[in-house]
Parts: structure tokens; sequence; C-alpha cells
């Protein structure tokens, strides 16, 4: 743990540094506590670390939202977009951007994302409800929500203004482009409150994980924690989606590695899944910023191209061991 932070605080200094113009990591640190040249701290302060920033929070919610429902549906492949959360919040994204022509204002957005997440969690919650919740059965539906939401996101995307298009799909691939102070203090509370109760609550967590007869076996309300962690799953990444888009795939990656590097305890699984989702979209943001240059690519292109073939790697590990 101590590595990992130690990790991702270099890795942060650096990406504030390297771009079009190279700024070294001491002239990075003289401008963010306010004592550097006024032309690096311009760059630092209103351009770079604000990206920064983001793309920490964004993947630390992905992964903490991942990690919950991994333990809490009881299945390696799970993810945000299992329960159809990424795939709701989209749409009503594009769907907001779609209807105000583009003209709505960045602190709607996390609030936009949050709706639709949450009603596409509640359909898949309702429809997978008989005397209680199967994790099966809602990993079922929801599959088929997310399918639901997906078709939505295309026919909002087409049914708007042309030039609206590209600003959609662009928004869809996800990217912490264009990220400003604005983000970062719609997204913070968000994050920080639902880390903070899931942490407390990882106790729980680990009961839940051991299947619904022991948890109840032991006093637990089940279904009262089960939707407390849905919840928490749900807005850490409907407020995700909000600000960067579909950035895919980090809510399914972090929890694997963290579980493999300190075992299976919710507690601290839950804290290092959070450093390491933060690295995984802080890492593909600085590719896709200063490989391409002057292209600026998405970040949620290179997640996918890390997390597809990891999906499929373990698809086939759960194939061979049925």
């Amino acid at each position: 743990m101590v590595s990992l932070i130690a990790l991702l605080v270099v890795t942060t200094l650096l990406s504030v540094g390297l771009g079009s113009l190279y700024i070294p990591i001491t002239d990075v640190m003289k401008a963010i506590i306010g004592v550097g040249e006024d032309k690096y701290e311009l760059i630092v302060m209103q351009l770079r670390l604000p990206r920064v920033v983001a793309a920490l929070l964004v993947g630390a919610a992905m992964a903490i939202s991942g990690t919950i429902l991994q333990a809490l549906i009881r299945n390696p492949l799970a993810s945000p977009d299992l329960m159809g959360t990424t795939s709701g919040a989209t749409a009503a994204v594009v769907a907001a951007i779609t209807i105000m022509n583009g003209e709505i204002s960045v602190g709607w957005l996390p609030l936009a994302a949050l709706l639709g997440g949450c009603l596409a969690s509640t359909l898949t919650y309702v429809l997978a409800w008989k005397n209680g919740s199967s994790p099966l059965r809602m990993a079922m539906i929801g599959v088929v929500i997310s399918s639901a939401m997906g078709a939505l996101t295309i026919y909002f995307t087409l049914a708007g203004p042309l030039h609206m298009v590209s600003q959609a799909l662009g928004w869809m691939a996800g990217t912490v482009y264009g990220t400003s102070w604005n983000h970062v203090l719609y997204l913070t509370p968000w994050v920080v409150i639902c880390a903070t109760i899931a942490f407390f609550q990882s106790r729980n967590l680990n009961v839940l994980e051991l299947g619904d007869s022991i948890a109840t076996g032991v006093g637990m309300k089940v279904e009262r924690k089960r939707f407390l962690f849905i919840a928490l799953s749900v807005v850490l990444a409907s407020s995700a989606v909000g600000i960067a888009g579909g950035i895919s795939f980090v809510g399914l990656m972090a929890p694997h590695m963290a579980r493999k590097l300190v075992g299976n305890n919710n507690r601290v699984v839950l804290f290092v899944s959070a450093i390491l989702g933060a690295l995984f979209v802080l890492l593909a943001d600085l590719v896709g910023r200063t490989v391409f240059v002057p292209m600026d690519v998405p970040a949620g292109i290179f997640t996918a191209l890390l997390g597809a073939p990891f999906f499929i790697y373990l698809l086939f590990k759960q194939v061979n061991r049925v």
C-alpha cells in the first residue's frame, strides 16, 4: 500500500509536468504550493492539474464501484456495467446534451448521470426481486438493461443535431479532456462521501460476500445492506460517468489486481483498488495526450484496449473452472 501510494504521487507529478511544454517536477511542486514561475503556475494550476485530479477521482470511483459489485454479486466478472449503471448514466447525459443542444452546465451532467444510473439500477433491482434479490438474477437482468440503455444512447445521438454527434461520441469514448476545477468540485463530494461510507461498511461487505444464508445467520439485514451497497456503487459510477463519459473496464480490472496484491479483505481491497483505478485512468489519459500529439486521444480507448483482453482472460478462466 505504501509503495502504491508513492507510485501514485510520483505518477501524478510526472503527469502534470509532461506535455507539449515539459515542466520539471521541482517546478511542478513549486507551482502547486504557489511559489513557482507565473507561466508554470498558469499551466499547472489552470490546465493540467484539474485534468489530473479529475482522472484520479474518476478512476478511484469506478474501481470502488466495481469492488463493491464483485463482492456483492459474488461474480468476478461484475462491474458497474453489469447493473446497467454506466449505460443508464451515459444514456441520460447524452439525452441531456441532445435536448439542451449542448448548452448544459457542467454542474448538471453528474446529476443527469446519477438519475440515469439510478433508473437503470432500480429497474435491474426491481426486476430481479423474487422473495429477495438473487445475485444471479441481478446479473442476467443487468445485461438486458445495459443493452436497452445502449440502444437509447444511440437513439439520442442520432436524434440530435448533426453538430452534436461528434461531441456526444467523443464524450461516450471516455475522456477527461477539458475538465476544470468546476468538474473536480462537482465530483469530489460524491466520491469522498461514498468511498468513506463503503470503507466503514466494508466488514458488512465481507459478510455479504460469504452468502445470504451466512449473513442472515449472523443477524444482518441482508436486503437493507445490499441496497446500501448498490446505492453506493451506483452513485460512484454515475458521478464518474457524468464527468468523464464511458471509461470502461476500470471497475473490472482494478479489484482483481487489488485482490492479487492484498488478499480478500474488502477494507484493504477497497483502498488498494481505488489507488489502482486512479493509476489506470491517469496513465491512460497521459498516454492519450502526449504520445499522439497534436491529437488528444480519449483515455477510455486505452482502458478498453487493456480491459477487453483482461475480460476475455477472466471469462476463459471461469469457463475452465466450470
